[in-house]
Parts: C-alpha cells; sequence; structure tokens
C-alpha cells in the first residue's frame, strides 16, 4: 500500500483545511486508518483515527470537536476535515494504514504499517 497526502497549506487561525490521502492497492477497505502529526522538536502524536469500514471514530482530546476524520473506500481516500485551526495545529500530517485492525491499538504510532510522506499545515496566528 503506498499512501500519498495532500490538502496541507497556510492558513490563519480559525479558518479550515481538508487533507486527504490516496491509497493504492485494492485491500485500502480493509485497513484502518489514522492520522498523525510531528511538530518540529515534538515526537509524534496521535490526531484521528477510523476504522475500516467507517463506523468507528476516535480523536486526540486537543482536536476532538474541531476535525473529523472520514474515508471513501470506494475511491481509496481518507480525509481529515480540520474546522477552527489553531497555531498549535501547526506540523507535519501523516496518514497511516494498519492492516490487523487492531482497534485498541489505534492511537499507536509503531501499530501501523504504512505510512505516507507527510503533508505541512501552518496555522498563523
Amino acid at each position: 500500500v503506498q499512501l500519498v497526502e495532500s490538502g496541507g497549506g497556510l492558513v490563519q487561525a480559525g479558518g479550515s483545511l481538508r487533507l486527504s490521502c490516496a491509497a493504492s492497492g485494492r485491500t485500502f477497505s480493509s485497513y484502518g486508518v489514522a492520522w498523525f502529526r510531528q511538530a518540529p522538536g515534538k515526537e509524534r502524536e496521535f490526531v484521528a483515527a477510523i476504522s475500516w469500514g467507517g463506523g468507528s471514530t476516535d480523536y486526540a482530546d486537543s482536536v476532538k470537536g474541531r476535525f473529523t476524520a472520514s474515508r471513501d473506500n470506494s475511491k481509496n481516500l481518507a480525509y481529515l476535515q480540520m474546522n477552527s485551526l489553531k497555531p498549535e495545529d501547526t506540523a507535519v500530517y501523516y496518514c497511516a494504514v494498519e492492516k490487523s485492525n487492531r482497534w485498541w491499538l489505534r492511537r499507536r504510532s509503531d501499530e501501523y504499517d504504512y505510512w505516507g510522506q507527510g503533508t505541512q499545515v501552518t496555522v498563523s496566528s
């Protein structure tokens, strides 16, 4: 599975962005997808996860109520809608795919088998 993120950019605080994660391969619909981010000088952190069928989602407390994860398995796409952006959301955002579908481990970065290259999100104050 190859993953390519897009949709990052520069936005003012309070603005919105939608990130996309395009996946190759026919089995994308069988895998869980998560979004992580990494700010300069900080560790990579969990942002959101969505189960293989899209029926379950999970969010870090810092983004809950502002970010929404979704997916379109017919198009091999996953999305992260980000609203009410804050300067502290500035980071490189990565999508990742988990083959084992161990939902209870969804927040662990080492659970994920494939990663995209990342897309930069910069929120100005």
